[in-house]
Formats: C-alpha cells, structure tokens, sequence
C-alpha cells in the first residue's frame, strides 16, 4: 500500500470531479490517482493525462491508503465484498455516496478501518466546491480529509444526520443556482442583451454577490439594503418577485428535494 496513493472507486461525473481536482490544485500527480471503471473506454482520455485507469477495484484498493467510494447506492454492497479481503486498519473510506449512512458502511467492512462521509458537489472540478464532512473516526484522519477538500473548495464538519440537508443545500443546490443564472440570462435577453452577454452579466453579478457574503460575512440584507433606494427599481423587482413567490419557491423546493432524499431506502 502506497501512502501517497487515492484510489477513486467509481469514476463517473464526480469521481472524476474528485480527481481534477486534487490533481489541479496541486495535491497529488496524476499518476497516483487511481480511477476504476467496469468500462474504461469512455475515461481513456484521463490515462492520457497520467492517471492511472483500471477496472480492478481490488488492485486499485490495495496500492492507496485512502479510497474514495464514488459509486451508486446500489452497487456498494458488491463493491466493499469486492475490496474486504485488501483492506486494512490503515485504510481511510471516504464515502460520497448519497443516503449511505456510516453504520451501514462499518457493517459491511471486515476491519476497523476509517469510515469518512463527504458532500462535494461538482464545482470541486474547479477547487470550489462546498464539501461537509461527518465520521465516527480518529480526529486527526478526519483533519486529513478535511485538508484534502480544503484545497478544493470551502468545508464543513458537521453531524451526521444533517447530511441530507448538506445533500440538498450544497449538491443539489448546484443545480438550483443553475437555473437562476438560467431565469437572470433570459431576462437580460429580452431586455436587449445578447445571449452570451446576458449570461456574462448574471454570472459574475452572481459571484460578485456570493463572494460579498463570503468575504465580509454579512447577512444577505445587510448587501441588499445597500443597493435598495427609495422607489428604486431594485426594490420594485425585489417586491414584485417576492409578491410571485420567489423565496417561498426556493423554500419548498429545498425541502421538496430534502422530503425526496429522506425517504430513499
């Protein structure tokens, strides 16, 4: 077994989002990543750029100390009956893997390994991902974790059980900023904007926004009320989108998705 080596089990979107983005951000080579895949083909590009691609689980497991299970629920159960015979005490499991609770994971394993759950979401590709952590394990591999997704983005260590809120907050809510950004670029279109021009604006004007937030750690009134002026247009938009519901619709959108997660077995 190899210190330096991670074996990603399961290199689908965010398997491989995982791997760009620890290779990107400087943490390890490419050449110690290992991807699995039953089909490697459609990853063949990947080993053009170093990283080491294998249908073995097995192999894969046996030569990285930390193993990164990245596959569908479903398929977990065959997957750690695959690796149980290679694994060791020394192995850390970091679980991505939606609803998979960390009890059901020990079970299943032979040894008393290390036993992460992690919430990336795709934006980890490009080192900004929103990851929360949670682990019945030793504190100092859950700092080593934790480190890894740090340089990839922002993290939090949080309890278990509000994982399936993080799921739907910082994962699914990838795709629910998506279709703001989407809403913001056809109105800027029918305004007058091309396209492409629209989108530019709502994009950075979005980022502009989180990183305002993000930076000065006010509350999202606090940044509003210093664009709203007296019978402005900001507050004629803000007024008329609230008449139509608009945080009432995010707000039930969230626990529509939370309502769906919290009820898959």
């Amino acid at each position: 077994m190899s210190q330096k080596h991670i074996a990603i089990i399961g290199a689908g979107n965010l398997g491989i989002s995982i791997a760009e983005g620890i290779v990107d951000g400087g943490l390890k080579k490419s050449s110690e990543v290992f991807l699995t895949r039953r089909h490697i083909e459609s990853i063949s590009y990947l080993k053009n750029k170093g990283y080491q691609t294998i249908t073995s689980n097995l192999e894969a497991v046996k030569q990285s100390r930390i193993v990164m299970l990245c596959v569908q629920p479903k398929q977990l159960p065959k997957v750690l009956e695959e690796i149980n015979p290679v694994l060791t005490e020394d192995h850390v499991l970091v679980s991505v893997i939606t609803g998979v609770m960390l009890a059901e994971i020990e079970k299943q394993i032979t040894v008393k390994a290390t036993v992460i759950r992690a919430m990336p979401n795709t934006a980890i590709a490009i080192g900004e991902s929103m990851t929360c952590i949670t682990s019945n394990g030793n504190e100092a591999e859950v700092k080593e974790i934790q480190a890894l997704f740090d340089a990839l983005g922002k993290t939090l260590v949080i309890d278990e059980k509000l994982m399936q809120a993080a799921t739907v907050l910082g994962a699914s809510g990838i795709a629910f900023f998506m279709r703001f950004l989407r809403a913001a670029t056809q109105g800027g279109v029918q305004m007058g904007f091309h396209s492409e021009e629209a989108q530019l604006i709502a994009v950075q004007t979005a980022k502009g926004a989180a990183s305002l937030i993000l930076e000065n750690g006010n509350h999202p009134e606090v940044e509003i009320d210093k664009v709203t002026t007296p019978q402005g247009c900001t507050i004629e938009g803000l007024n008329e989108m609230e008449h139509q519901g608009l945080s009432s619709a995010i707000i039930k959108g969230l626990m529509a998705s939370y309502e769906r997660i919290s009820n898959i077995k």
